[in-house]
């Protein structure tokens, strides 16, 4: 048997830069017509010079693979001139508060400081991206934030607002009040638990920001994801580290899913027995909220068995050394 998957599109997306960069780049480019790009390298992307210089070494990675980097400038204070010159150029403004996850030392210190710059987001039509947690206590984070995600949405109901890698029920119900807010889901707050990361021997490959939550919150993360939700878009966060920044003192935060992304998505909404659903989760609600039409792109998955290798380059993949049901007919898709 095997699957046509139109245009599918990843929303949030680290590629890293240099090696880290050209190894990881193509598992998403093989996979995807288009990825959102996040912005937090070691010198944040906050210019357009430098923002150009990225997405040129972004399509060198990729080499000869259909694949739109679709670019994020990092949330700083903005003028007007500086948005209307990158506008055609970016999908978004992310932002981050500051310190919150990597390379996120230089975002949002004083929230009461952002309403300008937003205003002239919401003016010129340009989306806000935002890694919704506080500094607090590590499992209250995302629901603490919400606060700052209502006064977002009521002070500018324009603005086009996305609450990315939610993973609490909180944060689904949060999505019901407003029509100009959409969020992304990853791949692994689909599958794990706190349990899975922290209940038996550590596992420093599944811990992320926001670090994965309760079986309750993973279930109305499902629940909303394979019931069809029209706001809810597909995000990896597929975050690679190499082995010497997980396996140490001071664990970095990220999972790489890449490599297995679209093949155990069409899996887990199999088995969910609605597979008709994938199609918006991972295309079709993201080009509607976000108003673009990515290249045309047909990657074709069939029912056929492989292993995830344990490493990639230094890195470990999500589910490595499991056997997965669907794979890419492209074999370049699993290394």
């Amino acid at each position: 048997m095997n699957l046509l998957l139109d245009a599918p599109l990843d929303m949030h997306l680290h590629l890293r830069e240099q090696e880290m960069l050209h190894l990881v780049a193509p598992f998403s480019a093989v996979q995807f017509a288009g990825g959102v790009v996040m912005p937090n390298l070691i010198e944040p992307v906050d210019t357009l010079a430098r923002l150009r210089a990225y997405r040129a070494a972004i399509h060198h990675a990729c080499g000869a693979e259909t694949f739109t980097p679709y670019m994020t400038l990092f949330f700083r204070e903005y003028s007007r001139e500086e948005l209307i010159a990158a506008k055609d150029e970016i999908i978004g403004l992310k932002l981050y508060p500051a310190g919150i996850t990597t390379q996120s030392e230089a975002g949002v210190r004083d929230f009461d400081r952002i309403g300008a710059t937003v205003a002239l987001l919401e003016e010129l039509d340009i989306p806000l991206l935002v890694h919704g947690e506080t500094s607090g206590f590590v499992m209250d984070r995302e629901r603490e934030f919400l606060p700052v995600y209502q006064w977002l949405a009521e002070t500018f109901p324009r603005l086009r607002m996305v609450m990315e890698h939610i993973t609490t029920a909180a944060a689904v119900e949060f999505l019901e009040k407003f029509d100009n807010v959409a969020a992304t889901v990853t791949l692994h707050h689909l599958m794990i638990t706190l349990g899975d990361v922290a209940g038996g021997l550590l596992r420093p490959d599944l811990f992320c920001k926001p670090i994965a939550k309760t079986p309750r919150d993973r279930e109305a993360l499902r629940r909303a994801v394979f019931g069809g939700h029209s706001r809810l878009l597909f995000g990896s966060d597929s975050a690679p580290h190499p082995r010497h920044k997980k396996e140490c003192c001071g664990c970095a935060a990220g999972v790489f899913s890449a490599p297995v992304a679209l093949p155990m998505l069409v899996q887990l909404f199999e088995e969910a027995e609605c597979l008709e659903r994938l199609p918006a989760f991972i295309s079709g609600n993201a080009q509607r909220f976000y108003r673009i039409a990515p290249p045309a792109k047909t990657v074709e998955l069939r029912r056929e068995a492989w292993l995830v290798p344990d490493l990639y380059g230094s890195v470990r993949p999500f589910l490595a050394g499991q056997e997965l049901r669907w794979s890419l007919s492209d074999e370049q898709g699993k290394g």
